[in-house]
């Protein structure tokens, strides 16, 4: 048995099984305490890890961290969003407390690594990942192998820069099409709007539906109102793909994947708001010879992805 700890800015999960995409033989999960830091997320892994690790006869442990890590240092970088992560050396920190050895991986690529292991990418040798959620994150999976493990980051689509006046770090793909992007985009729409406008059914519709609160008007609302045919939600649903199409077009020209898989929250939209638009975009920014050589499907294993990749990482020989 193997445990696949996921590392979340707010949730942890830990799961026991054989490292086989589907089964686990015990699940645990935890709210994290942002206010406590890494310091608390490490106090909940210590109390609850050994026992699972004696109970099950661990033979290793796996993480996915929800952050930039060295893998191959054991070592993580730092957390965006839970204080006291910085050059923590994880590994070598699970080895004591939990008594076993152990391997580290960002949530992203574990995630990509149980898609093409378990999931979507099962059948294909190149798989390029792309989560689609409160950030945008990628992974490399190259013959069942995590890409870039050695470098400080890797295929890390969701901070290309769209076009040459993207000139800093915080003009990025991610910034255009992940979640928070796509519902700021319509709360300004909305609050532009004139009085007679914020009275047409469009306007009306997403207004009434928070109570005439902007800020509480959220993607997963959107989603469903684009889905009914809202017209400001599917501009900005549009908006978003354009983008994320740009990108995984030029994943494609450099690498040429034999699949791209798509997950995440803001995936969650579905074909006619999401993947559909999606892949025109894909065809239309694609180097020629490279059109409708790599499909774009959707992710496979759901929320427990992140878990059954770090298991995957733990498992593998």
């Amino acid at each position: 048995m193997f445990l696949g700890i996921e590392i979340g800015g707010t949730k942890l999960q830990l799961g026991v099984g054989p490292g086989d995409g589907h089964t686990f033989a015990e699940l645990v999960r935890l709210d994290v305490d942002i206010t406590r830091g890494g310091a608390g997320i490490r106090e909940q892994i210590a109390s609850v890890g050994p026992d699972l690790v004696a109970r099950h006869r661990v033979q290793r442990v796996g993480y996915g961290f929800g952050g930039p890590v060295f893998g191959a240092r054991g070592l993580v970088q730092t957390s965006h969003q839970v204080p006291g992560w910085d050059q923590f050396p994880l590994v070598e920190w699970t080895k004591q407390h939990l008594g076993v050895p152990t391997r580290l991986g960002n949530d992203c690529d574990v995630a990509a690594l149980a898609e093409a292991t378990y999931g979507a990418g099962r059948d294909a040798r190149t798989v390029f990942y792309v989560t689609v959620g409160t950030g945008i994150g990628g992974g490399l999976v190259m013959g069942r192998q995590i890409h870039g493990t050695d470098r400080p980051a890797a295929a890390e689509i969701g901070h290309l820069r769209p076009g040459i006046m993207a000139t800093t770090a915080h003009d990025t793909v991610e910034s255009i099409a992940a979640g928070p992007a796509i519902s700021a985009r319509v709360q300004k729409w909305l609050a532009e709007l004139v009085d007679e406008d914020r009275d047409s059914d469009p306007a009306k519709e997403l207004l009434s539906g928070v109570g005439g609160r902007l800020n509480s008007l959220t993607t997963k609302d959107l989603s469903a109102a684009a889905n009914r045919g809202n017209a400001f939600a599917q501009k900005s649903y549009d908006e978003a793909t354009i983008t994320l199409g740009w990108a995984i077009a030029q994943v494609i020209t450099l690498i040429a994947p034999d699949i791209v898989v798509v997950g995440g929250g803001v995936s969650l939209a579905g074909e006619d708001v999401f993947f559909g638009p999606l892949r025109q975009s894909v065809d239309r920014f694609s180097f020629p010879p490279l059109r409708q050589s790599c499909p774009v499907v959707p992710a496979a294993l759901g929320e427990s992805v992140v878990v059954h990749g770090a298991l995957a990482l733990a498992a593998a020989e």
